[in-house]
């Protein structure tokens, strides 16, 4: 029960087990997807092997196909092998995992386990990924073998973003299984574990369905609109902004219908029982198939009109709406960065949002008290799981920690709100929180103050840093002692963009670096690694033709990004989320690169009209050229154009392992498939890399395809004109870019240093700021408050 799980059988090819089996080739497992023979078959289908396995086979299709993606890259599914339950049964005795994803029915499932036990190898792990169904019995009729080796693995859709992994062990499990699935889950696929008990819908959903399901009686209740709704439980609530109504809407009306019918069902002596009831009216909409998303229609639906909501008295739609004062104050709420201070005040508001708002917030926080011991022993758990598994940003006993715990007690108590024990017993202990500055955690069943549990890797850059300032700091970022001879330069800008003061740290710390480190790593904290660079002082100089101060900040850009690159310490970048424009070029000029697996880079410079200005078109020709030995003949022309089409294109990677293979990141760097490891990551290759004898690249010089390539590159744009796919104005930078990715017109007599290329890339980007339809680009950003990024 220790060896790593290599193989792993999925028995179900709908959308959760398609979407377990992406995941796991995501993470480099073979993969067997099986499903059923399709009934009615012919009698010549019978015979035909690919009709008997066309479930399976149309499971890994949608997968390829499904938005967002299910694999990081469409080559990852080369690793998924489909099958069928008659044919390839068998075959599952070559797997170390074995995960059921059928029907939530429980004969159906018994049937299955007691064939598996019969092919299965005695060191395989056989599991479910049920959303509520009791191990207990499930496993009726199993051997005391084969139950020690069984579990429950429920995975929360779609299974690549979400985080969350609930492990369930049943009576008989054997504690090395669990062990050794939970290390497959953390350090292969990259989840957040969270260990419940084999009660119904588990964690995650038996909070998150009560949650919104008193929400949504509430509504009715107090007269609301579906929208006044989701504008308090959302973003103002520090929960998504699909809120209650919207989230439905994306699960569906019949999945979450079935969650809660369950809890309804296997609750009788719940307390809170009839909050689960589905309103009468959701049953008339599943009636209706007014599903949400997968009917294109539900409690929203989009319009010729535009957007409209269903009223849930006449089930009919109207025009979206909702309440202009409660809007109003949400509104203010949202504004608040902090999640817990944004609850706070909303919780706190002495409008009917607020009013609201609390009545939400303390019957769900007092039913999650009530079930501490019931469905998981420990508050963390329950919070994880909300966080992991609904995207909350706080859980509920750090939401309770938010509101003020002893205020919030007797808020509660004069509201007349059921309290367990336990939290009564807590406040009288003195406690003021259930999470202490100090990183002890309030464990409600034993009535003390425990030490959390705490993965070292996860690792925060606040947690990270030694010392009680700086290193060095500006208004734009700071450089951080992270220990071990490594330097952490982090940026404070809005979404990370990139300034005058971000751009000039990024010298002085390689200068620092040099003289007093061994490493440097580039780690920034927020929803987004880097935007690009903010347009500001280009648009300002462009308005003013002021050519020489937007030439001395692209140098400034330039000269940075070369800085790093060829500084005598290791540079590494961990870039997550959008990394976009100057935030991707940024990446170029570091050594190495520890890429959260969920990372969306490319260039982007072409949409306000400009091209890369950071040293991004020499450095993507550094990727391009790097891997060819010496002496191998090779057609610069075909790897110029794919650069192009790159940069031209604007595409944009939709994950880490796409951005190597559209050649932003290299083959070699490093990807952090949870993102809470990310730092420890990018720290221990940077400290790999000083450890391992570093020494500085040298200088390239290419041999480019010149002015026979910028002629035919000059084709390609004027077949996109003429065609109508884009415009003069594209064409006009597009010729730019190929000019500088060229060499120029001479770039095929002889070989052209980095210098040169970074200059014509400089009189490239100043020549376009010039250009009224990239001013027009720039201004329409600036006059409508978009993100300020390349």
């Amino acid at each position: 029960m220790t060896k790593p799980i290599r193989r792993a059988g999925v028995i179900g090819a709908g959308v959760m087990g398609s979407g377990i089996a992406a995941h796991f080739a995501n993470a480099g497992i073979e993969v067997l997807l099986l499903d059923i023979v399709p009934p009615n078959l012919t009698d010549a289908e019978r015979k035909d092997p690919a009709a008997r396995s066309r479930f399976a086979a149309g499971g890994l299709e949608k997968a390829l196909k499904a938005r967002p993606a299910a694999f990081f890259h469409p080559s990852h599914a080369r690793l998924v092998r489909t099958g069928n339950t008659e044919d390839h049964f068998a075959e599952l005795a070559q797997c170390d995992l074995v995960i059921e994803a059928i029907i939530e029915k429980m004969e159906p499932k018994r049937a299955l386990f007691a064939r598996l036990e019969q092919v299965m190898r005695k060191d395989a792990i056989a599991a479910s990924n049920t959303s509520g169904l009791r191990i207990e019995e499930m496993m009726q009729g199993r051997s005391e073998d084969f139950r020690k080796r069984f579990l429950v693995m429920h995975f929360f859709n779609p299974v690549r973003y979400m985080k969350l992994l609930e492990l369930v062990a049943g009576p008989d499990t054997d504690p090395a299984v669990v062990a050794r699935v939970r290390k497959f889950g953390e350090d292969v696929l990259g989840k957040g574990i969270v260990f419940g008990k084999d009660t119904p819908n588990f964690v995650g959903n038996r909070i998150g369905t009560h949650a919104m399901l008193t929400a949504i009686h509430l509504m009715v209740e107090d007269g609301l609109a579906p929208e006044d709704v989701d504008a308090i439980t959302g973003v103002a609530m520090a929960h998504p902004k699909s809120a209650s109504f919207r989230t439905g809407d994306i699960v569906g009306l019949d999945t979450f219908a079935h969650v809660a019918d369950n809890c309804y069902t296997a609750l009788e002596r719940d307390e809170d029982r009839e909050v689960f009831k589905v309103p009468a009216y959701i049953r008339s909409m599943i009636e209706a198939k007014l599903l949400g998303d997968k009917t294109k229609g539900g409690f929203y639906r989009k319009a010729k009109e535009g957007l409209e909501t269903l009223d849930p008295a006449k089930l009919q739609y109207r025009p979206h709406g909702g309440d202009e004062a409660m809007k109003k104050a949400t509104k203010s709420c949202e504004k608040v960065e902090d999640p817990a201070a944004r609850v706070k005040k909303l919780a706190n508001d002495p409008g009917k949002a607020g009013q609201f708002a609390w009545k939400v917030l303390s019957r769900s926080l007092a039913y999650t008290a009530r079930r501490v011991g019931e469905i998981a022993d420990s508050i963390v758990a329950i919070d994880d799981a909300m966080r992991w598994g609904y995207n909350w940003e706080l859980g509920p006993f750090q939401t309770w920690d938010a509101l003020g715990f002893a205020e919030t007690v007797e808020r509660m108590q004069k509201d007349g709100i059921k309290l367990p024990e336990s939290i009564l017993r807590m406040k009288q202990s003195g406690a003021t929180s259930f999470y202490r500055q100090d990183g002890a955690v309030f464990d409600l069943l034993k009535g003390e103050y425990v030490a959390r549990e705490v993965d070292p890797r996860n690792v925060t850059l606040a947690g990270a840093r030694r010392g009680v300032k700086p290193v060095l700091a500006n208004d734009g970022a700071e450089a951080w002692d992270l220990g071990d001879g490594v330097l952490g330069v982090t940026f404070k800008t809005k979404a990370n963009s990139l300034d005058p003061d971000s751009i000039g740290m990024l010298s002085l710390a390689a200068e620092k670096a040099e003289q007093d480190f061994r490493a440097l790593v580039v780690f920034n904290q927020g929803e987004h690694f880097c935007v690009g660079a903010n347009l500001f002082l280009v648009v300002m100089a462009a308005g003013n033709k002021d050519w020489e101060a937007i030439r001395k900040m692209v140098k400034g850009y330039q000269d940075a990004t070369q800085r790093l690159k060829y500084a005598s310490v290791p540079v590494v970048a961990a870039p997550y989320g959008m990394t976009l424009g100057g935030g991707l070029e940024l990446c170029f000029a570091c050594d190495a690169v520890q890429a959260a697996a969920e990372t969306y880079a490319g260039l982007v410079e072409v949409g306000v009209g400009l091209i890369p200005g950071g040293a991004g078109t020499l450095n993507m020709l550094w990727r391009a050229f790097e891997g060819i030995p010496e002496g191998v003949p090779v057609n610069s022309y075909d790897l110029v154009t794919q650069v192009f089409k790159n940069i031209a294109l604007a595409k944009v990677a939709t994950s880490a392992d796409e951005a190597k293979a559209l050649g932003f990141f290299r083959k070699t760097d490093g990807v952090s498939f949870d993102r809470a490891r990310q730092l420890h990551e990018a720290k221990a290759r940077a400290v790999g890399l000083a450890e391992a004898g570093y020494h500085a690249p040298v200088p390239r010089a290419y041999k480019l395809p010149g002015e026979s390539g910028i002629a035919t590159l000059q084709m390609m744009i004027d077949t996109l004109v003429a065609g109508g796919h884009a415009s003069e104005h594209d064409a006009k930078i597009a010729r730019k870019l190929a000019e500088v990715l060229c060499g120029g017109a001479g770039g095929a007599a002889r070989e052209v240093t980095e210098e040169e290329i970074l200059e014509l890339e400089r009189e490239a980007f100043v020549s376009l700021c010039g250009e009224p339809k990239s001013a027009e680009r720039m201004q329409y950003m600036l006059m409508n408050n978009k993100p300020l990024r390349n």
